[in-house]
């Protein structure tokens, strides 16, 4: 754990401390939540970022007909 995550886990002790033990348990169980949750999407994240674009057309395909659709306006 580096310098600054400590002092942030620091600070957010100091503010939980006011709390009553029913919020923190509350807070225990979100955070708990959070972290399953974030692990998952994160990594399915990653993961749909490649090959988002399916096609059963070839590259060529699709190039040639971007190509084909442009209209320019010259004047």
């Amino acid at each position: 754990m580096t310098v600054a995550e400590k002092y942030i886990v620091n600070t957010y002790s100091n503010l939980f401390d006011g709390l009553n033990s029913i919020s923190k348990i509350e807070l225990l169980e979100n955070l708990a939540k959070s972290l399953k949750k974030e692990r998952k999407s994160r990594d399915e994240d990653f993961f749909k970022s490649f090959g988002a674009f399916g096609s059963e057309k070839s590259a060529e395909t699709i190039s040639k007909e971007i190509k084909e659709s442009r209209k320019f306006n010259r004047k």
